[in-house]
């Protein structure tokens, strides 16, 4: 009789799935990724599409804060370095960042208004949000 490997692994399941219909393309990402400051993120997830940015001073990268449901302005001091380009739980936040490529604007974790669009689009010409 053969051996029987385990091939699952029970734990927290942190992506809701909806990774690979957010990022529909990605052209560019930092390599390696970058370990974000979580300090102040109330959601469990920081999850695909989300926004990221940087502390232009320290160069701490932490994710766009989000206050009733949608993404707050740029801190002053920051810059826009992209989005996540898959779901990570906040205590584990090693953060695989793309910054060219497609996002879908719809399935994004929170809307995408026109005016943030533009501001990205000058940050980042290489990111696209789109739909279907």
């Amino acid at each position: 009789m053969g051996v029987i490997a385990e091939m699952t692994k029970a734990g927290d399941v942190f992506s809701d799935g909806m990774d690979s219909v957010v990022i529909r393309n990605v052209v560019g990402e930092i390599i390696g990724g970058r370990t974000l400051d979580t300090t102040g993120f109330d959601g469990k997830t920081v999850r695909a599409g989300h926004i990221i940015i940087c502390e232009t001073d320290t160069d701490t990268w932490k994710p766009l804060p989000v206050k009733d449901g949608k993404y707050e302005a740029l801190p002053e001091g920051h810059t826009y370095e992209g989005v996540m380009r898959s779901s990570r739980p906040k205590e584990e936040p090693l953060a695989p960042i793309m910054y060219a490529g497609e996002v879908n604007d719809v399935a994004s974790p929170y809307p995408v208004s026109d005016e943030l669009k533009s501001k990205l689009k000058e940050a980042l010409p290489g990111l696209y949000f789109k739909h279907d």
